[in-house]
């Protein structure tokens, strides 16, 4: 399955500047997902962060990683139409640079869930310029 910008703000609330998902390549229902967001240059976050020697923000980076699992977890039945809440992220690695004009790849996988409390945990991957430069294990809860 495969979702433009549009189709993604139909499952997530996520909107400007803090929707950081531009499209889904690919996606196997409730278990895996690829996605790819472009750092615009023109970004807000870039004129203090920081100035001539921009970088994208590892919080941004985390929350491309909460947001790729968001699409990943809402589009199942189970949670269609619910609000993720980011409760957490674990094992996090920052292994490269981001830099304004890049494209991510953005994955996450479902390593584990809790349905009785509609809690989910997904394995995710940052990569950029064909090199792995975030990873984090995502935990969300449905509301």
């Amino acid at each position: 399955m495969q979702m433009n910008r549009a189709q993604i703000m139909e499952i997530i609330p996520h909107r400007d500047p803090m929707l950081l998902v531009d499209e889904v390549q690919e996606m196997i229902d409730g278990v895996s997902i690829a996605t790819k967001f472009y750092v615009d240059p023109s970004r807000e976050i870039f004129k203090g962060h920081f100035p001539g020697s921009p970088v994208f923000p590892g919080v941004y980076t985390a929350e491309c990683m909460a947001q790729a699992a968001d699409i990943l977890l809402l589009s199942t039945e189970r949670y269609s139409g619910k609000t993720p809440l980011f409760l957490g992220i674990d094992k996090v690695k920052f292994l490269r640079k981001i830099e304004p004009g890049d494209t991510l790849e953005i994955s996450a996988v479902l390593t584990s869930e809790r349905p009785e409390k509609a809690i989910a945990t997904c394995s995710c991957q940052v990569c950029r310029r064909g090199e792995l430069a975030a990873t984090g294990d995502v935990t969300l809860a449905m509301r």
